[in-house]
């Protein structure tokens, strides 16, 4: 079964980090990255660009799009990135998850991913 597995985090804290701390984060999720290569469980991943390059896209009632540019939702953490990984079971994925350096310093979710008809 595929899962995204997504990473919360706060952004501004996320900016704080030391150079040298965030080169030691970074050298961190390279090896968490090569395990899930290894194990055959890595379908894909990015680190995403910050909040405030966002857009939140609606369509209202008439059919006309609005959009809504910046940071657009107060929140403490946000969605910094993620991974698509294969696990035989959410336990399998959730133990992936507490592996990432991401759950050190914010929070991780697991979302289990509808298989779509081709």
């Amino acid at each position: 079964m595929k899962y995204l597995l997504l990473i919360h985090s706060n952004e501004k804290s996320d900016q704080e980090i030391d150079p040298a701390e965030g080169q030691k984060l970074m050298g961190e999720y390279f090896a968490y990255t090569e395990a899930l290569k290894q194990a055959g469980a890595w379908l894909g991943g990015q680190r995403l660009r910050p909040v405030a390059e966002a857009a939140v896209v609606r369509v209202g009632k008439n059919g006309a799009p609005s959009v809504l540019n910046g940071p657009f939702i107060e929140t403490k953490e946000q969605l910094g990135g993620f991974y698509m990984i294969e696990a035989p079971d959410q336990e399998e994925a959730v133990r992936w998850a507490s592996r990432c350096p991401g759950a050190r310093y914010g929070t991780m979710e697991v979302r289990p991913i509808w298989d779509l008809p081709t």
